[in-house]
C-alpha cells in the first residue's frame, strides 16, 4: 500500500496550478456581477441568478482554500499556502459582502417571494429552502446592509487575523523534551501525539514541555482569546436589535440547536459526572496510580502483561477499520479502500506539521479528504476511524446539491463518532480473553473520560471566560486560574492535577470562526450512543435508515432531524439520560473486568 499522502490532483496538480489563478479570477468575477445586479435583487429571476452565481463562487473559493489549508496542514511553515489563506479570507470577505443586499432581501422577504425564488429547475436555488429559513431565523439580529459588510471586511484583518496567528505560533513551536535519556526537541504536534501512544515514559516530560512552551508565549495566546471573545461580545452588542444576543446565541445558531436542547444535554452530563470519574479511577487502577494525571488522561492502556502495547502500521490500522465497518455495510468498507487508493488521507508524520486531525473536503469535486499524524496507537486508530466517518458522511451526500450539504457540528459528530463506536464493538469482539476485553473496553473509558469530562471543563471554562471578559480581559494567570478551577470542580478525585494552561495548548478556543467548538462533540457522542443502538433494534433496515438520517442532517434543524428518524425529543433530559445509562453499562462492565483479573 502507498503512503498515506494526499493527492489532491482531482482539483488541482499543487499550489502552482494555473487552474488556481484562473478559479480566483472566475471567484472575481462573480464578485463583480453579484455589485453590478444588486439593486436588481427584488426580481425573481435576479435573485435566482444571484443564488448560482454565489454558490458557483463558493464552491470554487473552498475548493482552493481547501487545497491552500492542506498544504499548510503538513508544512505549517510554508509560505505559499499561508499567502494562498490570506488571500482566499479576502476574497471570501468580498464574496459575502456582495452577496449581503441578497441575503437581506431572503432574510426579509414574504413567503409568496420566497416561493417564485424556490421554483426553478436548477437544484442550486430550489434547493436554496432551509438555508433561507435559517436566514429569516436570524432576520431580528440582522443589521444594516452597510454595517454587515463592513463587518465581514473587517473580519479578515481584525477577528481571523487572531486565528492565523495562532495557526502560525503553534505550527513553528519547539518543544524540550526532558527525560533520563537526554533531551530532544520536537515540533508542537508531535510532542501532543506522545500524550495520546505508548511511550509512558515520555508524557509527564512532554507535557511539561507543552506547558513550558504555552507559558513562553501565554502574553500572545491570551491576547489571542481576550481579543475573539471581545470582539463577539461588541458584535453581539451591535446585533441586539430587538433583544439582548447572549454569546451562546451565535453558537447555538450555527449548530441548529434550542438553548433548552443545550441546558438539558449539560445538566444530564453534571448529574451524572460521577460516571465519567469512575472511567477515570478505573484507568488510574490499570496505571497503578490512585488517580490520573495531566499527561497521561488521554495515553494508550498501559500493557496488562509484560511486553509493549502493540503498534498498529498505518495498513494494520485500515484494514481494522475496513472490517469493522463491512459489519454494519460492505458499502462502508469499500468507501474506506476508496479513501485510500485514491490518496485522500494524509496520515504521514513530517515535520511542521500542523497540530490535531480533521476531515475537509474539495468542494468542487466533492472529495472528501482526512488529515491526521499516525502514531500507531489505538487512539490513532480510532482518531482515524472518527475522521473516516466524517468523511463517510461527507461521501453519502455527494449527489445533493451543496446547499443541502451543510450540516451543523452537532450533527456532523454523529457519523464519526458512530464509525469510533463500530471499530470499538469490532475490536472487543476479536477479544479472545479477558485481558484482551479490558484493552478494547478501555478506549470506551477514554472517550467516556473525555468527552463527558473533558469537554464540558471546555465548555464551562470558556463560559465562565466570556461571562468574566463583559467586565474586563484576564490575563494569563487568571486564565490559568479559572481553568484550574473548572478542570478540578468536573475531573474532581480523579485525577491528580490540573492542566491550567489547557486554555492556551488547546486550539479549539483560538479558532476565529466559531465560539464554544466542543460542545458538539459531547452532542455528537450522547446522540450517536442513540444512533448506535438501533443497530440491534433495526436489523437489515438500519444502515438505509442510518444513511438517509446523514443526508438530512443539511436540511433540518438537529431537533427535527431527531424528531423524524428517532422519534425523540432533544430538549427533554429523558434522551440524554439514555446515552449516558448504556455509557455506565461499558464503564461497569470494564470494572467487573478488572476486579476478575484482580487488579
Amino acid at each position: 500500500m502507498k503512503k498515506a499522502v494526499w493527492d489532491l490532483s482531482i482539483a488541482y496538480q499543487n499550489l502552482n496550478d494555473p487552474k488556481v489563478e484562473q478559479d480566483i479570477a472566475l471567484i472575481e468575477r462573480s464578485i463583480e456581477l453579484l455589485n453590478s445586479h444588486h439593486e436588481e435583487r427584488e426580481y425573481v429571476v435576479a435573485m435566482q441568478n444571484a443564488i448560482q452565481t454565489m454558490e458557483a463562487a463558493g464552491t470554487l473559493l473552498a475548493t482552493v482554500n481547501t487545497l491552500a489549508n492542506c498544504y499548510a496542514s503538513t508544512n505549517a511553515l510554508n509560505t505559499q499556502a499561508k499567502q494562498l489563506i490570506g488571500r482566499i479570507a479576502q476574497l471570501n470577505s468580498e464574496l459575502e459582502q456582495a452577496f449581503t443586499p441578497y441575503e437581506n432581501t431572503l432574510a426579509l422577504a414574504d413567503v409568496r417571494f420566497i416561493e417564485q425564488v424556490l421554483d426553478h429547475d436548477n437544484p442550486t436555488v430550489s434547493g436554496q429552502g432551509f438555508q433561507i429559513e435559517l436566514l429569516q431565523r436570524k432576520a431580528q439580529t440582522q443589521l444594516s446592509i452597510e454595517e454587515e459588510q463592513l463587518l465581514s471586511a473587517m473580519q479578515v484583518d481584525g477577528r481571523d487575523a487572531w486565528g492565523r496567528l495562532y495557526d502560525n505560533i503553534t505550527g513553528s513551536l519547539n518543544i524540550e523534551i526532558n527525560t533520563a535519556q537526554g533531551t530532544e526537541t520536537v515540533g508542537f504536534s508531535t510532542a501532543a501525539s506522545l500524550l495520546y501512544g505508548g511511550e509512558f515514559e515520555k508524557q509527564e516530560a512532554a507535557w511539561k514541555g507543552i506547558q513550558s512552551a504555552m507559558k513562553s508565549n501565554e502574553t500572545s495566546f491570551s491576547a489571542i482569546v481576550n481579543a475573539l471573545a471581545g470582539w463577539r461580545h461588541n458584535e453581539g452588542k451591535k446585533r441586539s436589535l430587538t433583544s439582548p444576543e447572549h454569546f451562546l446565541d451565535p453558537s447555538l445558531r450555527e449548530n441548529r440547536i434550542q438553548r433548552e436542547t443545550l441546558d438539558a444535554m449539560m445538566s444530564v452530563a453534571a448529574e451524572n459526572k460521577s460516571i465519567g470519574q469512575k472511567a477515570g479511577k478505573l484507568m488510574a487502577r490499570v496505571h497503578g496510580m490512585e488517580a490520573m494525571k495531566p499527561w497521561n488522561h488521554l495515553a494508550a492502556m498501559p500493557p496488562l502483561s509484560t511486553g509493549d502495547a502493540h503498534v498498529y502500521t498505518f495498513d494494520e490500522g485500515i484494514e481494522v477499520i475496513k472490517s469493522a465497518f463491512a459489519q454494519v455495510d460492505p458499502e462502508m468498507a469499500e468507501f474506506v479502500q476508496t479513501m485510500v487508493d485514491n490518496g485522500w488521507i494524509d496520515a504521514e508524520p513530517s515535520e511542521n506539521r500542523r497540530l490535531g486531525a480533521y476531515c475537509t473536503k474539495l468542494a468542487a469535486t466533492r472529495t472528501p479528504l482526512v488529515f491526521m499524524t499516525w502514531g500507531g496507537s489505538r487512539s490513532d486508530l480510532l482518531t482515524l476511524a472518527h475522521e473516516l466517518g466524517h468523511a463517510f458522511h461527507n461521501w453519502v451526500m455527494r449527489d445533493l446539491p451543496l446547499c443541502r450539504t451543510h450540516y451543523p457540528m452537532t450533527l456532523a459528530e454523529t457519523a464519526s463518532i458512530f464509525a469510533e463506536n463500530i471499530v470499538r464493538d469490532y475490536l472487543l469482539d476479536q477479544a479472545q480473553s479477558a485481558e484482551q476485553k479490558l484493552e478494547m473496553l478501555w478506549e470506551e473509558l477514554s472517550s467516556a473520560y473525555a468527552l463527558t469530562i473533558n469537554i464540558p471543563v471546555r465548555f464551562e471554562f470558556e463560559k465562565a471566560f466570556y461571562q468574566a471578559r463583559q467586565k474586563s480581559e484576564l490575563d494569563a494567570n487568571q486564565l490559568c486560574e479559572l481553568m484550574s478551577e473548572t478542570w478540578q470542580a468536573w475531573y474532581g478525585d480523579s485525577m491528580e492535577g490540573t492542566d491550567p494552561y489547557f486554555w492556551a495548548s488547546k486550539l479549539h478556543f483560538s479558532i476565529s470562526e466559531l465560539s464554544f467548538y466542543n460542545y458538539p462533540y459531547l452532542f455528537g457522542y450522547l446522540f450517536s450512543q442513540g444512533v448506535y443502538a438501533q443497530r440491534t433494534t433495526k436489523g437489515e433496515t438500519f444502515y438505509p435508515d442510518y444513511v438517509a438520517l446523514l443526508r438530512d442532517t443539511g436540511s433540518y434543524l438537529a431537533e427535527d432531524v431527531v424528531d423524524k428518524h428517532m422519534g425523540k425529543d432533544l430538549t427533554q433530559v429523558t434522551f440524554w439520560q439514555e446515552s449516558m445509562a448504556r455509557l455506565e453499562v461499558k464503564v461497569n462492565q470494564f470494572a467487573e473486568l478488572l476486579d476478575s483479573l484482580g487488579r
